[in-house]
């Protein structure tokens, strides 16, 4: 958040809600009278811009369902499809954004952890707006840059507005996160007493209260930060993922003697969740989190005799476990690119082909349950992994045995994300052009190990395609590779499109935990050694690094 065409500001945010205001008119007239949802998180600012978007709407004489109070992202997707709206905006500091143009670059991410970076924009499927609508919003945009008459004024009560939205759509969302969660289990049980954190943010409006009316009792939030606090006094970063981001409440967990801890991110769309093991904290990671729900679901769909086929999927930079599960339970897969702009719209798709799509999961701690709503949401994720784990006391396991009771089955997977920190676009031009300029495609090997299949998402090529074609959407604007190696290795190798970043997620399956971490090790030093050093020696990169599993990885001078 910041002044300037290319951050977010009141300006900006007039100029873009302008713009999807008059494309809503002109392009769906129909759909436009079922009105907006604009919702906010607790962020400095996140209301005056909800209400300054609000004012673009009502001037089109578009109805506006307002959330006035501070609200989580998922009520925002949930209330487009329950009120069948035309479109839904959360004020939010996703890396997701509105669409824009050149100079309306509203897919950014704010420096500030407690600043509003972006707004998410959804369709009237309840899903993320996505290519080719995203191009025609940002034209129409284009078309809309000048404030229009009003547009500055405080939101003013009339027949378009619906001020008190989130008070009507609250109970109808939480309703349906415990009935869909209930339904995974034949009987509920009451889960492990446990730590909650929602990080300063909002889920501390709505998850403790959700809790203790399907009674939930023993849980303890974290004192310091169940309150909305915009400035996040007590974390460097309120990112769930991020070291240390959940030390105070294992403090207090340590402290009450609890042995387990779920957690949101400041918007409550994402969930994190962590298990005392030995005496030590072990933070499950987005994968381990993904596998174990789609275990939890697998099971609960074995008996169902709708006939409906059944489809999961997940993005590319996320676990291969999640398709061996699939492929073992006789269950579609599909895979996506990153992000749940593409796996809320796929699921859509799917779902119009007649399958049921009961979930999909991305390794950053996002996971999608369709049957609530089209988009990440971590108020459901965490009750269905309290629903899980409650089956799992009973059968004498907890979260992290049922885990590796899950590794025992399908393997042990291992993960090793990091990413170089570029200094300038044109370094990640020229790595990425050196890497297709090299010989490693043709002469199939990277360091040690040998390529048996190289996908381009930038170029559109697949040598594991009949056609050589890439499956997934090409985007030649972005920079992506995808390698599978031998010992059950693959990778990724993207730049981001919000950072100065390339990220690099490695991931193996072995036999043991030992050699799923070697091969990971392995590759990424391969990695390091074969392409960015050579062809990228200014970018700079963490030289101890944890897997997924715990083991710290350490890089020599």
């Amino acid at each position: 958040m910041a002044a300037g065409f290319s951050c977010m500001n009141s300006l900006t945010v007039i100029q873009a809600s302008q713009g999807l205001a008059k494309y809503l008119k002109d392009k769906h007239p129909d759909s436009a009278s079922g009105g907006v949802v604009i919702g906010h998180d607790a962020r400095h600012n996140s209301a005056k811009f909800a209400a300054l978007a609000a004012n673009a709407f009502i001037s089109q004489q578009i109805p506006v369902w307002f959330y006035s109070e501070p609200s989580v992202t998922p009520s925002v997707p949930f209330g487009v499809t329950h009120l069948k709206a035309a479109a839904g905006i959360m004020i939010t500091a996703s890396h997701v954004g509105f669409p824009g143009s050149k100079k309306q670059k509203m897919k950014i991410k704010t420096n500030s952890p407690v600043e509003p970076g972006t707004r998410q924009c959804y369709f009237k499927n309840g899903a993320q707006i996505n290519t080719p609508i995203d191009v025609e919003i940002a034209q129409s945009i284009e078309e809309n840059l000048a404030p229009w008459s009003g547009a500055w004024k405080d939101l003013q009560a009339c027949e378009y507005l619906h001020a008190d939205a989130y008070k009507t759509i609250l109970p109808h969302y939480t309703k349906t996160v415990w009935d869909y969660a209930n339904s995974t289990v034949s009987d509920w049980k009451q889960p492990r007493p446990f730590v909650y954190t929602p990080l300063h943010g909002v889920g501390g409006l709505v998850f403790p209260d959700l809790c203790q009316s399907v009674g939930i009792t023993e849980f303890t939030p974290v004192p310091e930060q169940v309150e909305p606090n915009p400035d996040f006094p007590t974390v460097s970063f309120p990112n769930p993922e991020e070291a240390g981001a959940l030390d105070l409440a294992m403090q207090t967990a340590d402290r009450e003697g609890k042995t387990l801890i779920i957690a949101h991110d400041p918007d409550a769309d994402r969930f994190a969740a962590a298990e005392k093991v030995d005496g030590s904290w072990f933070s499950f990671t987005g994968n381990h989190i993904g596998v174990l729900l789609a275990s939890h679901l697998f099971d609960s769909l074995e008996n169902r005799k709708d006939g409906k086929r059944i489809a999961v999927l997940n993005s590319t930079v996320s676990t291969g476990m999640l398709e061996k599960m699939a492929t073992a339970k006789g269950i579609q897969f599909e895979e996506a690119l990153t992000g749940f702009k593409w796996m809320g719209n796929i699921a859509r798709r799917l779902e119009g082909e007649g399958y049921n799509v009961p979930y999909a999961f991305e390794e950053a701690l996002g996971y999608m349950f369709p049957a609530v709503c089209h988009d990440k949401d971590g108020i459901t994720a965490a009750m269905v992994f309290l629903a899980a784990q409650a089956k799992w006391q009973s059968q004498g396991l907890t979260p992290y045995m049922k885990l590796q009771q899950l590794f025992n089955e399908y393997g042990h997977y291992e993960t090793l994300n990091n990413y170089f920190r570029s200094p300038n676009p044109e370094t990640t031009t020229a790595l990425f052009r050196a890497i297709r300029n090299g010989p490693y495609r043709a002469e199939k090997t990277l360091g040690p190990f040998k390529i048996l299949r190289w996908r381009d998402m930038t170029e559109g090529y697949d040598s594991g395609t009949t056609n050589n074609k890439p499956t997934l959407p090409v985007d030649k604007s972005s920079q992506m590779l995808t390698l599978w190696l031998d010992q059950d290795v693959r990778f990724t190798f993207r730049a981001s499109g919000t950072e100065p970043k390339v990220k690099l997620y490695v991931e193996s399956c072995g036999a043991s935990r030992e050699q799923a971490v070697d091969a990971v090790c392995n590759a990424f030093l391969a990695v390091l050694k074969e392409w960015v050093v050579p062809f990228a020696p200014s970018m700079t990169y963490s030289r101890q690094m944890p897997t997924s599993s715990g083991y710290v990885f350490q890089i020599s001078e």
